[in-house]
């Protein structure tokens, strides 16, 4: 028995054996196939690019290996599905959200226009543990959400290629929010009602996870969940009131411009009627029983407002009767008519009790230009005027060139009815002033005197987008007969069957934007946007947006109030040293303030075993003068190239026992090259340079050498110490109120009267003086450039 037992264990041990096994070999089987299929398609393998490489190297790669491997270009057998593998990788790569999904999944989803981030039926948790879906059946968990909420789901590429450029036709709705978010839930039957409602009417609708799109959750300013914003030519505003159905209509309402729609009655009807002639626009009037101008009406006007003006006609009002009646509109059906060049009766008509948004677009796209549209920029006519791209899309456009005071005249009308008439869709009318575009004008009109401020008829057809056209001028100006309208038909007729009728070729220059605003009108409202999103953001306390800017702003203000308090300082102290002491004073402390500057300065020590002299030129002169310290003062010893050598050694012997003060400079200006400074700079001291006349024949041979100035670069004045012949103490001492009787012509002297060396012999006593602050000093209102 007991032997069977134990032969009866051996079998089953070899059968969990043999099942563990087989279980084992499955698995390997599976992780083969999946790495061979992995192997299989891989497409940063067959792009050639790593999993780091940008969007820019695969669309490289991509244009690389397609001209490579295109079937009309490679011959090779495998050249086509190659060239699918190619296509198929791109596809994948090249859309963040199937890039995403692939490298975490391992597949694109080919067949998605978003990742889909719940599809899986396991769901990895931290941890690495693995729950089924069906063990948890939370209602505000991401993988329940709404079909709504999956199918207007955003991720950031889209929100910035998409949403932000389409913002500027319709504006967008966008709910904001998360895993475990029970506020969510609550307003998720809101939310579902008006986003049926407004989807409808053509607002555009998104839903964006703030776990999953954290990207473009920080981007949109959402810093809780849920938030809804509301985004408008590019602009994002927040929802802040009840969610509730009426408030988010309200807000829809709110974001649009608040000039979108006029409202019309019977005594401004004809003056927004004709507004064409001014705006180049047709314009649009609904006839309705409500008060109120309808949301519908307001977001087809913002879809188009860029080619139409809208107005809005209550029909309740006194004195509506007199339009109704005059354009034949049934008050009771909401009515819209579009109103070209003719005021007094509309272009086209369409009422309908109910009418759809894609009814209403279809019925205003077709209706987009006037009969015969103004040129005003080049953007309306490459619209009006499309290059030709095959027989089937050609279009002949019919250009008048006319005066601009000749628009009311006959020549113009005649064409306007004459375009009324012969509408057809492969002829476009147009009109454009030849004096707001005379190049435009010029490459049609002939160089006879004929055509000179009279009206020309041209029939162009556009060849390439750089301009050239092939076109026919009427051999006669344009004059509004019946004549002239025979003769333009004859010739419409003639183009389609003969298209070699326009013989002339040209390259047409952009038109100019007449209707473009000023620079600083731009500038004003970009100013005035600028502000109001300021206050807007300030309002609602959005301190995580505005924390660093009030920090760069507080920065600023306490650096230059800093600075400004030590510069007020610094000059009050030293304007307090400067100020030069009465007359009284200073004859009664004279002795004993000559007595404490020579203490001083025999009590000076030189720093230094030498003087250090810089030439002044024009790349040391903002350093050492324009820009000198306050109290620094520069000592500038003039010379020439043949006197250099020996003044210099003077000069540095003279002010050696003054190098100790560091707020002494010491430098030495050239006679040679900077003549004219020197001459300007005398002019302020007194008889130091004189206006020379006509009879001064040594004016431009003066000698200037061995004079001394110093200059305060601070307070803009200078001292000046010139060598004299005479001996007498005054002079000697180089005081600047000198006689001035003394010509300046005779200090110079002839060679050898007056030793180089000798001129300086003096210069020491000036340096004294000139620390005791007794020299006259010559102010003057900028220093000059030193060319």
């Amino acid at each position: 028995m007991v032997d069977q037992l134990f032969q009866l264990w051996k079998g089953r041990e070899m059968e969990v054996k043999k099942l563990s096994i087989s279980w084992q070999l499955l698995i390997v089987l599976v992780l083969i196939l999946q790495i061979l299929s992995a192997l299989a398609f891989d497409p940063y393998r067959i792009l050639g690019v790593t999993r780091r490489a940008s969007q820019a190297d695969i669309k490289k790669a991509y244009k690389k290996l397609v001209r490579k491997w295109h079937p009309d270009k490679n011959k090779h057998p495998q050249a086509e599905d190659r060239f699918i593998e190619i296509s198929k990788a791109y596809e994948i790569l090249s859309h963040e959200g199937r890039r995403s999904e692939y490298d975490i999944y391992g597949h694109g989803g080919e067949n998605q226009d978003y990742p889909r981030h719940h599809e899986n039926r396991f769901r990895q948790y931290p941890g690495n543990f693995y729950f089924e879906e069906s063990f948890m059946h939370f209602p505000f968990g991401s993988e329940h959400q709404e079909p709504i909420d999956e199918r207007h789901l955003l991720h950031f590429s889209y929100y910035v290629n998409k949403v932000v450029p389409d913002s500027f036709k319709k504006p967008y709705l966008i709910k904001i929010t998360s895993d475990w978010c029970f506020t969510c839930v609550h307003i998720e039957p809101v939310w579902k009602e008006v986003v049926e409602e407004l989807e409808v009417l053509g607002v555009g609708i998104g839903v964006v996870h703030a776990g999953y799109e954290r990207r473009l959750a920080r981007h949109l300013g959402a810093h809780s969940t849920p938030s809804i914003i509301g985004i408008i030519n590019g602009k994002i505003s927040f929802f802040h009131n009840a969610v509730v159905p009426e408030n988010l209509r309200q807000f829809i309402e709110s974001l649009l411009p608040g000039n979108l729609v006029e409202k019309v009655t019977n005594k401004n009807y004809i003056q927004f009627l004709s507004g064409w002639q001014q705006k180049n626009k047709p314009h649009v009037l609904l006839f309705d029983k409500i008060p109120v101008i309808p949301l519908p009406f307001k977001l087809t006007a913002f879809a188009h407002k860029d080619c139409f003006l809208f107005g809005y006609v209550y029909v309740g009002t006194r004195g509506a009767e007199e339009m109704t009646r005059q354009f034949n509109v049934n008050v009771h059906v909401p009515t819209i008519l579009i109103f070209k060049e003719y005021i007094n009766k509309p272009a086209d008509v369409i009422q309908a009790p109910y009418m759809k948004k894609e009814v209403i677009d279809d019925f205003i796209t077709q209706n987009k230009y006037l009969l015969a549209t103004r040129l005003t920029n080049q953007k309306l006519f490459q619209e009006l005027c499309p290059v030709k791209r095959s027989h089937r899309q050609r279009k002949y456009c019919v250009v008048l060139l006319t005066p601009e005071a000749a628009k009311s005249t006959q020549p113009f009308e005649a064409f306007l009815s004459f375009a009324q008439a012969n509408s057809q869709d492969t002829l476009r009318f147009m009109h454009a002033y030849s004096d707001r575009q005379p190049e435009f004008a010029n490459a049609f009109l002939p160089d006879s005197e004929t055509f000179r401020g009279k009206s020309v008829v041209s029939i162009l057809e556009r060849r390439n987008m750089g301009g050239r056209v092939v076109y026919k001028t009427l051999e006669d100006p344009w004059t509004g007969s019946e004549n002239d309208k025979f003769t333009l038909l004859n010739y419409l007729e003639q183009l389609r069957k003969d298209s070699t009728l326009l013989s002339s070729e040209a390259v047409l220059p952009d038109l100019i934007d007449e209707l473009a605003p000023m620079f600083l009108v731009r500038w004003l409202f970009s100013a005035s946007a600028y502000i109001a999103d300021w206050l807007e953001d300030l309002y609602y306390n959005n301190w995580r947006e505005m924390i660093p800017l009030l920090s760069l702003a507080f920065s600023a203000i306490f650096v230059l109030f800093g600075t400004f308090i030590i510069q007020a300082f610094c000059d009050s102290n030293y304007d307090r040293e400067s100020k030069h002491p009465d007359k009284r004073k200073a004859q009664e402390k004279a002795g004993k303030t000559v007595s404490s500057f020579t203490k001083e300065s025999t009590s000076r020590v030189p720093k230094k075993g030498f003087v250090e002299v810089t030439e002044l030129t024009d790349v040391t002169y903002t350093s050492n003068l324009v820009r000198l310290r306050p109290g620094h003062m520069n000592v500038v010893l003039i010379l020439s190239n043949s006197t250099k050598t020996s003044l210099l050694q003077k000069f540095a012997l003279e002010v050696y026992t003054f190098t100790g003060s560091s707020c002494l400079h010491f430098s030495f200006l050239s006679l040679d090259k900077h003549r004219e400074w020197l001459e300007y700079l005398l002019e302020f001291a007194q008889d130091a340079a004189p206006i020379p006349n006509q009879y001064d024949k040594h004016f431009l041979d003066r000698d200037y050498t061995g004079y001394v100035l110093a200059l305060n670069g601070h307070k803009k004045y200078f001292c000046l110490f010139k060598p004299q012949k005479t001996v007498e103490e005054e002079e000697a001492l180089g005081a600047c109120d000198l006689d001035s009787s003394l010509p300046l012509g005779e200090s110079r002297g002839k060679p050898g009267s007056l030793g180089l060396k000798g001129k300086l012999s003096k210069l020491s006593l000036w340096m004294e003086r000139l620390l005791e602050g007794s020299l006259q000093r010559f102010y003057i209102p900028s220093w000059p450039e030193l060319d």
